[in-house]
This record gives structure tokens, sequence and C-alpha cells, in this order.
């Protein structure tokens, strides 16, 4: 039997290779009805706090380059700064990780309770 594809198109253009189970016609990232929940996560995304981080971090990382090519940083001081930086990426990498554990986590969830309410029954269709 073959499979259903989604209708929905990537963004460099071909065609999504999410399979999907009629009468769908499309995956959840490229249905039109979920059109303004993707918009809002999205807005939400890019306002997140650790957006914010990061744009900060990469603002002090060039400060303390530039200012050891124009020779008004010392070297050593400019590769603990550095090292420190480094540190700080590894923890935003961790929170983001933890983070998107979370959401999908959240979304497993919410997709077990879908077929739960579908079934009319039980996670185990008992």
């Amino acid at each position: 039997m073959l499979m259903a594809r989604c209708a929905g198109t990537t963004r460099d253009g071909r065609q999504c290779t999410a399979i999907v189970k009629p009468p769908r016609t499309y995956c959840c990232q490229h249905d039109p009805a979920h059109s303004e929940a993707r918009r809002r996560n999205a807005s939400r995304a890019g306002k997140s706090v650790g957006g914010r981080e990061i744009r900060d971090l990469k603002k002090r990382i060039s400060l303390v380059i530039e200012a050891v090519l124009e020779g008004t940083q010392d070297r050593g001081r400019a590769a603990a700064a550095i090292q420190g930086f480094n540190a700080l990426k590894s923890v935003l990498e961790l929170e983001r990780k933890v983070k998107e554990q979370e959401e999908i986590l959240e979304r497993i969830e919410a997709l077990e309770q879908s077929a739960e309410t579908a079934k009319g029954g039980s996670r185990w269709g008992v």
C-alpha cells in the first residue's frame, strides 16, 4: 500500500516527505489550518530570552575581538574572556536542548491524548 505524502513544500522548494493518513493531505507543519499557531510560535521564538542572550553574547565576543585587534585589550585577558564566553555558550546550548526535549514531550503527550480521544478509550485501546 502506497502511503500518502504531505502536499506541502519545504523551504528549499521540495515536496515535504512527511507521511499523512487520509483524509489528511498536509502534515502538522504544513496544514493551513495550523498556520496561525505556527506564526505565533515563530514570533515567540524570535522574542525568547535565549535569543536575546545569544545576541548579547555575540556582541560581547565581537567587542573583545575588536579590542584585541586594535591593541586596546590584553591578549591574556581576552583569552580568559573568550573561555568564559565558551562556557556561557555551552550553558545556552544545554538550556536549548532541555527546552526542546520538554516541548517534544508535550507534543507527544498531546498526540497520545488525541489518539486516546479518537479511539474513544484508553491509551492502549482497551
